[in-house]
């Protein structure tokens, strides 16, 4: 796909999310909603199965989630709501049909990374089926009955990075407020792309192409780029856009044909008779009072707070939204210093490159970080880094040595291991004439203009005090003595 092609045509693309809920039990049953059972058809309940005679329940926690996701989004939420049959048959729904929303979604509207909602709704998952394990496919019911919540952007979206960023920030939201994990390699959260493309300048959409299921978001972007190549391939060869449903080859980096594109009446809703319809402005906790104060702080508002309050770098920033536990941690660490700007950007560096890099190299998880160090003994490091007592290497030597010696203090581990930075130039003076006179040589350099030889000796200098030296005192003394 040569350039000038790409730029003569703009691309349209929509988002249908699908995302599992954190609930103890199931949608319509009390059978255990467990993502991580690795024993197949064992939570299953003839509710869930679809056994002739079984009556649903709704799961209030899981309307909860959903009200409160609306609510995040500034979306509007349903007076009245009701389910509907989405009737289809796959080997997948035992049922012959998926209950689900149709006319009436519980959320209309709302905004979400710049990009415009259409709704949100909710319905139940379906059973996992699997077919390159086995002479025959398999299906799995565990997840069948399981809440699922659907959300649909508006057709306002152009290109695949600006997908993938709403994406990313719906999981985000997810987890910020506990409705799911969303864990896409788990197939906790699904995404399929609606894509067309048009010439540039027209106001007519051209004809869509669904590409179903998802699983990362590095699919996400190959997908749409591949899709939107395709179908300028094909309209510049002369031919015509089907509206389809197409799968993602991840081996291939290509899109495949699937199915025609059902449209809604090809499902034949109708409301579901054995649910009652709700009222939800009658349920007081599902007031939007109540709601709203439900919710924790959201990524896109820390996002804010971080970059104006801590004056962060994006990256930093990013670091701490996308995990809320390392956040937490670093506002218990700097909680004894909260307008102190020097301890707080020693904290970040301390924190994201020398903590973060020897669990890393530890193969420890990042999760452990806030039990690894209390937050006290992190922010008695800083402490002591500036106001001088430490010098940099000797904060990264207590740093490691905490992880270690568990229960010592910092200031403790720094007089055992001779770390405590030495700023008396009584101190100092002693190592500097040792090493002067150790290199004659490269003093005599230095004082024949070779300006670089200064370097050497302050590294000298630093390595004979072990590291404990000021770098800054050490440095002005050792030019006195050789101005000498």
């Amino acid at each position: 796909m040569n350039l000038d092609s790409r730029s003569a045509y703009s691309a349209t693309i929509g988002l249908e999310i699908h995302a599992e809920l954190k609930t103890a039990s199931k949608m319509f049953c009390s059978c255990k909603n467990n993502p991580d059972e690795e024993h197949p058809n064992t939570h299953v309940c003839p509710i869930c199965m679809g056994h002739p005679g079984t009556l649903p329940v709704l799961n209030k926690e899981a309307i909860r989630h959903v009200l409160r996701i609306g609510v995040a989004v500034n979306g509007t939420c349903a007076d009245f709501t009701e389910w509907d049959r989405k009737n289809y048959f796959y080997p997948d729904i035992p049922k012959g049909y998926q209950i689900s929303q149709f006319a009436y979604p519980l959320i209309s509207g709302g905004t979400l990374a710049g990009i415009q909602l259409e709704r949100i709704h909710l319905e139940e998952d379906t059973a996992q089926s699997t077919h390159d394990t086995h002479d025959d496919s398999l299906v799995n019911f565990n997840r069948a009955g399981v809440p699922l919540m659907e959300l649909v952007t508006t057709p306002t979206i152009h290109d695949a990075k600006t997908a993938v960023r709403f994406a990313r920030e719906l999981q985000l939201l997810l987890r910020y407020v506990g409705a799911g994990d969303a864990n896409m390699e788990k197939g906790e959260m699904r995404v399929e792309a609606n894509i067309s493309v048009s010439p540039v300048g027209t106001t007519t959409l051209g004809t869509k192409t669904e590409v179903k299921n998802l699983n990362s978001f590095r699919s996400v972007e190959g997908a749409i780029e591949y899709e939107i190549d395709r179908q300028i391939e094909l309209i510049e060869k002369g031919g015509k856009v089907i509206q389809e449903t197409r799968g993602w080859d991840e081996n291939k980096s290509e899109t495949f044909s699937q199915r025609a594109k059902e449209g809604s009446h090809d499902y034949r809703y109708f409301p579901e008779p054995d649910i009652p319809k709700l009222k939800i402005s009658e349920i007081p906790e599902f007031s939007k009072e109540t709601l709203v104060a439900s919710l924790p702080e959201l990524p896109w508002i820390k996002r804010d707070r971080y970059k104006n309050v801590f004056a962060m770098t994006d990256k930093e920033v990013s670091l701490f939204v996308d995990s809320p536990l390392l956040a937490t941690y670093f506002e218990s660490i700097v909680s004894a210093y909260t307008t102190d700007s020097k301890k707080i950007k020693l904290t970040v560096n301390y924190l994201l490159t020398d903590y973060l890099g020897l669990l890393k190299k530890e193969n420890m998880p990042l999760d452990l970080a806030p039990t690894l160090i209390p937050a006290t003994s992190f922010a008695e490091l800083v402490t002591m880094a500036a106001q001088g007592g430490l010098s940099s290497r000797g904060a990264k030597d207590i740093l490691a040595l905490l992880l270690t010696e568990k229960g010592v203090s910092p200031q403790a581990l720094a007089q055992t291991h001779s770390l405590i930075q030495k700023s008396d130039a009584s101190d100092l003076i002693p190592i500097i004439e040792k090493v002067l006179a150790d290199n004659a040589a490269i003093v005599t350099e230095y004082k024949g203009g070779k300006v670089a030889s200064l370097q050497y000796l302050i590294g000298q200098t630093m390595k004979a005090s072990k590291g404990a030296g000021n770098p800054e005192i050490m440095k002005k003394l050792l030019i006195e003595k050789l101005a000498a």
